[in-house]
């Protein structure tokens, strides 16, 4: 039995796929070494395909799963990977079959217990589960970073689905009925222009909330005011988020 579905992103999938910052390459590396073999992963809640795509440079077959055809049609082709639209806690994949789980930015969208009994399923003995999320972005120009966090704690503060706390505190409190792995620490960095940090606060589920309540574009008033402190638009600044990876075996 699948749970009911919020697609937070079906609305904006063009815009996340431009907008979403990439994930670094030494993490796939390292979840994939974890692995009992390279034969077959999962990437559930895959979006886009961005994990996916990595993902296929270290094994032979994924699997890549969301339950928004929205998302899936922008979703990036590679031979290696296989979309298929499917709810998180219904894979449709064989039970001992997966070397490999992995859950990019997702896993607090899921409904949990429904979720990790179908990773118990579809897990080989030894399997791997890696599931990791990014929080609030720092920025190399601090003018900037304020105006950023205006717009996230106070325009957006009522527009964010309640279970964006997980992502806000890490997945501190999610269950993870997993043997936990050590993890190395992992870090994202870009440099991002004035209109990539533009398109990426208009990837938000918040923004997509807050567009559909209200109308108009959210970020259009933010971009305005970035624009009087960034100095040259095509300029790049440093922009860092803090990554959390949790990862277990079975």
């Amino acid at each position: 039995m699948t749970h009911p579905f919020s697609d937070h992103f079906g609305g904006v999938s063009r815009q996340y796929v431009e907008s979403r910052p990439t994930y670094p390459p030494e993490l796939f590396a390292w979840v994939a070494a974890q692995a009992p073999a390279s034969d077959l992963a999962w990437d559930c809640g895959a979006g886009n395909g961005q994990a996916s795509v990595a993902l296929a440079a270290h094994f032979a077959r994924v699997v890549a799963t969301d339950a928004s055809a929205g998302q899936l049609a922008h979703a990036e082709p590679h031979p290696r990977v296989e979309y298929r639209q499917a709810a998180a806690e219904a894979s449709g994949l064989a039970a001992a079959s997966v070397a490999l789980v992995t859950v990019a930015q997702a896993l607090h969208w899921f409904p949990l217990p429904a979720f990790h009994a179908e990773v118990a399923r579809v897990l080989r003995p030894g399997g791997v589960i890696a599931a990791w999320t990014y929080g609030a972005f720092t920025l190399g120009l601090k003018e900037a970073e304020a105006i950023v966090r205006e717009y996230h704690y106070v325009t957006c503060a009522s527009w964010w689905p309640p279970e964006r706390v997980h992502v806000e505190n890490g997945y501190r409190d999610l269950a993870f009925p997993f043997a936990r792995l050590a993890t190395p620490a992992f870090h994202m960095h870009s440099q991002w222009t004035l209109l990539q940090v533009a398109g990426f606060l208009r990837s938000w589920s918040a923004t997509a909330r807050l567009a559909a309540a209200e109308g108009g574009d959210p970020v259009a008033p933010v971009e305005r005011a970035l624009r009087e402190v960034w100095g040259d638009p095509d300029r790049p600044v440093d922009v860092d988020w803090p990554l959390t990876v949790l990862a277990g075996r079975v």
